[in-house]
């Protein structure tokens, strides 16, 4: 018998029978516990029930899915995973976390997954699009997939989606479809890409990625390719040590990228364009992929590198064109489009048409300029100048005049025809309230 655990070399006992071992046929197999440990006792002596988390477990080659392929069980819960211990929200966020999941609670103006974000006062926007201020007064609209327009209002038909990137609001242009199933012995996945530079969407950005939950905890299942410094990057967790295949520097000449990858147990493989097919195999014992999230193409619904799994976290998502992405489990099996039967994503956001301009539609006035990010489009004004169409001139009482009013002590601003007085509440007085 030869036991190894928590990284310490094995240990051997060896024992001698006085009569020939007979084959022995064994029945089911229990984990944590049993559920009738008085017809056990005899021949086992006293067993008590496990306390605590087992989170992979393999037999031979065999990696068994805990729930999956259980018979049976009972009293058994998800392992609560103490996230907030890392203290993840930001802005004075409060962490707070149960069996399943965890979130961030949000002081006042501020929102998203770690309270990262500042929050409009008034949402004008449409269709379930992300808004987020531009100014004091001033919302721009993140729109979700199928949607275009200063309020999102438009719909816009995709067949080729276009990735921006980051945007100025610090949040990225993605697709979400759902789980790909049975991908946890073998995968392989078809696509092409077209890149909108040959400088910031070639330094460090996510292609793709799925994985489990999302919480940036080291030894979680993922897989994930992206770009890093002009080359392409794949790498997989199967829950024992991140495998990476790195490709030589692309061939910038060509306009488009043509990338082939896939899995079967522990080897990994990686073609890109005529480039020599690369392997690598995933270190430790696991053979299984066990991933749990939803596909993401282009970049993450939060993206904050550090919720996803310890490895080779990309720190921005893509910046170009994502197409004719296939996948299959088996090479006995026709490739398709994740999200299948459908092939439409569940969800997404600043997603274009490749080669659309948004800003064909749009007129922005008084100098303002046009910016487009993916489907998402709004008019940057100059300095005094305000509105979705900067078409409002900035009052000198305005929150966005520069410089500000000086009222003081909750004096009211009001604007005259050259320059402004302040009206003053009561028990102050002067030029801008500023005595008792």
């Amino acid at each position: 018998v030869e036991v190894a655990a928590g990284g310490i070399p094995p240990v051997q006992h060896k024992l001698s029978l006085p009569y020939q071992a007979p084959q022995v046929t064994f029945g089911s197999l229990f984990l944590g516990g049993v559920p009738a440990p008085a017809g056990v006792q005899e021949c086992a002596g006293g067993i008590q029930g496990f306390k605590g988390c087992i989170r992979d477990f393999q037999v031979n080659s065999q990696e068994l899915f805990l729930i999956d392929e259980a018979l049976g069980g009972r009293n058994v819960e998800n392992c609560n995973v103490p996230v907030c211990d890392y203290q993840p929200c930001r802005n004075g966020g409060t962490c707070t976390s149960n069996a399943e999941n965890w979130f961030c609670e949000c002081p006042k103006l501020y929102s998203g997954k770690l309270c990262q974000f500042a929050t409009c006062a008034g949402n004008p926007c449409g269709h379930g699009a992300t808004c987020v201020p531009k100014s004091r007064r001033d919302a721009v609209c993140l729109c979700p997939y199928g949607r275009t327009g200063i309020l999102c209002t438009d719909a816009v038909s995709i067949s080729q989606p276009s990735f921006s990137g980051t945007d100025a609001f610090g949040y990225t242009s993605f697709l979400a479809y759902s789980t790909i199933p049975n991908i946890s012995s073998s995968h392989e996945f078809l696509l092409k890409f077209q890149l909108a530079n040959h400088h910031s969407a070639l330094q460090d950005n996510l292609i793709f990625f799925t994985g489990q939950k999302g919480q940036g905890l080291s030894g979680d299942d993922f897989l994930e390719l992206g770009l890093r410094r002009g080359r392409v990057v794949y790498s997989y967790n199967l829950g024992s040590g991140t495998a990476t295949i790195t490709s030589e520097p692309l061939d910038l000449a060509l306009d488009l990228h043509v990338v082939q990858l896939g899995r079967h147990l522990q080897e990994g493989w990686l073609k890109v364009d005529e480039q020599q097919n690369r392997s690598t195999t995933a270190p430790g014992r696991l053979v299984g992929l066990n991933v749990f999230s939803q596909f993401y193409l282009g970049g993450y619904g939060e993206y904050t590198p550090e919720l996803l799994p310890k490895g080779l976290r990309f720190q921005n998502s893509f910046e170009g064109c994502i197409f004719d992405v296939q996948v299959r489990s088996s090479a006995q099996q026709q490739f398709r489009q994740p999200g299948a039967p459908s092939g439409q994503p569940s969800a997404g956001r600043s997603v274009g048409q490749c080669r659309d301009s948004p800003c064909s539609l749009i007129g922005c006035r008084n100098g303002g300029e046009c910016r487009a990010s993916g489907a998402t489009v709004y008019c940057d004004c100059l300095p005094g100048w305000k509105g979705a169409f900067c078409t409002e001139a900035v009052s000198v009482c305005d929150p966005e005049h520069d410089p500000p009013h000086l009222c003081k002590q909750g004096g009211t601003c009001v604007p005259l025809p050259s320059g402004y007085t302040c009206h003053c509440p009561l028990g102050t007085a002067g030029a801008y309230c500023e005595q008792g």
